[in-house]
């Protein structure tokens, strides 16, 4: 039993250092390793098979809505870059730049895209020409670079994965539909996926996308009370179409300018997972997104019949759910510290005292309660105990998020409430500026989003007192 409480007093307690905790799961969970260059990961196995999960499930979604998969290239051309002013300037300090080919030097600086805007709209501008070519609904997976000061695995890294999708549409209001749309495809993904309750509203325009009218935003809330921005939606209007010349012959074959949107989610959603629901034994995942769903152990496997019978049990379940066997020769103790740690919701023990019981010990990670189960009945009973898992892990993260969530009416409030209680604070606000810097000096806060769900809290603005306009959610955010 030393050894395997030694394989978990190897994590930092969340309590004691949360920032160490998390880095401690994801490389003691095998998700992911450094490399020799400052802010790359490499992602491990377990690592990317959650990615890989997670990209099945939202690609059948995009196409489920429409939406086609692309690939566009990796290198942007400086001037191609620089068409859309506002936009260059919100990506500049990030930006790689190539310029070498070999030992030639290029007579033009190709930058390593930090996002695909300015490619689609060329693309866009080549291929649309009539009413008759709308919409279009692209999407592509993709890695790109943005040169972090300040790196952690998965949260913010120098090269990171996601999907990026790109729509042109013959008007404002397709557009708009689409942005919301897709938000709502997020959120729906996020919490019945993931189990991760999000609020979605709008950001403000100090903290939108550079060349948008409006993006949209879903915020989750972390188990240390710090914000994470888990997914964004864009509508871009006509201002890229303007820029980059993209119109189309309508009915009346008249020119008009294409509306636009954009958005994606990235790998940051890993690092969503570890930090919603794990604890101080590892990771913890969601049935449903979780690459092993069922780990069969057996007990005593060098006595006749048990390694048999698990692998019976293996093959009656192998259709119904994801499940492995370990029969490696480490003791049980170890086996179940170690898939604890890398997070498989639930655990089937199996020796020679269970058969002669003609049952198994299934034990839930998200709290490792150990269920009796006939082995008659674990076909039943396993997707039923890992449907339940899934709910209570989205019910727990809710319930947290409630018990983190603060009502402000001043500034000095919102100080007092992030201090004292870290998490969400809910205020009404002035729509103007000015508050929302003095909210960032001040309280070391920045605006989350302002909700569609909106309540009435007060009248005035918590920050300078003047008549509010909305309801808004602050946090501090990784």
């Amino acid at each position: 039993m030393a050894n395997d409480k030694k394989f978990v007093e190897e994590i930092t307690a969340m309590n004691v250092d949360f920032a160490k905790w998390y880095t401690d799961v994801v490389k003691k969970a095998d998700l992911a390793d450094y490399t020799s260059v400052k802010g790359c990961m490499i992602i491990r196995p377990l690592g990317y098979a959650i990615w890989e999960n997670i990209q099945v499930e939202l690609d059948r979604r995009f196409k489920e809505t429409g939406h086609e998969n692309v690939y566009l290239p990796l290198f942007i051309p400086e001037g191609l870059l620089n068409k859309e002013k506002e936009h260059v300037e919100g990506f500049a300090p990030e930006v790689a730049w190539v310029t070498h080919g070999g030992e030639e030097e290029l007579t033009e600086r190709l930058c390593v895209r930090p996002t695909s805007e300015t490619l689609f709209c060329q693309h866009y501008a080549n291929i649309i020409g009539s009413y008759r070519d709308l919409p279009k609904l692209y999407n592509q997976w993709a890695n790109v670079v943005r040169w972090e000061k300040t790196t952690r695995p998965f949260l913010r890294t120098t090269e990171f994965l996601w999907q990026e999708g790109h729509t042109a549409h013959a008007t404002y209001a397709e557009a708009q539909e689409e942005t919301l749309r897709m938000l709502d495809v997020y959120a729906d993904f996020c919490q019945d996926f993931l189990a991760i309750p999000v609020i979605k509203g709008q950001k403000t325009d100090k903290e939108k996308f550079a060349g948008a009218v409006a993006t949209y935003t879903i915020e989750s809330l972390m188990h240390d009370g710090q914000a994470l921005q888990t997914g964004t939606t864009h509508n871009f209007g006509d201002n890229f179409a303007k820029a980059f010349n993209i119109r189309y012959l309508d009915q009346d074959n008249t020119h008009q300018y294409v509306f636009q949107t954009s958005w994606g989610v990235t790998t940051r959603l890993i690092g969503a997972l570890i930090m919603v629901h794990g604890d101080d034994s590892g990771l913890v995942l969601p049935p449903k997104v979780a690459p092993t769903q069922l780990v069969i152990i057996p007990i005593a496997s060098h006595k006749g019949g048990v390694l048999e019978k698990a692998t019976d049990i293996y093959h009656q379940l192998n259709d119904l759910v994801r499940v492995k066997i370990d029969s490696s020769d480490k003791n049980p103790g170890w086996k179940f510290s170690e898939h604890e740690m890398r997070g498989v919701p639930l655990r089937l023990e199996i020796g020679p005292k269970d058969i002669e019981k003609g049952q198994v010990v299934l034990v839930r990670r998200d709290n490792r309660e150990k269920i009796i189960v006939a082995l008659s009945e674990i076909k039943t009973r396993v997707p039923e105990i890992l449907e339940d898992i899934q709910k209570s892990l989205l019910a727990k993260a809710l319930s947290h998020r409630e018990a983190h969530t603060s009502i402000a009416n001043s500034l000095e409030q919102i100080k007092e409430s992030l201090d004292k209680n870290p998490g969400f604070v809910k205020t009404m606000w002035c729509n103007e500026k000015a508050c929302e810097e003095k909210v960032k000096e001040e309280a070391k806060a920045t605006s989350r989003c302002i909700p569609f769900e909106q309540e009435n809290l007060d009248t005035k603005c918590a920050i300078c007192g003047k008549p509010a306009k909305t309801m808004i959610v602050w946090g501090r955010a990784y």
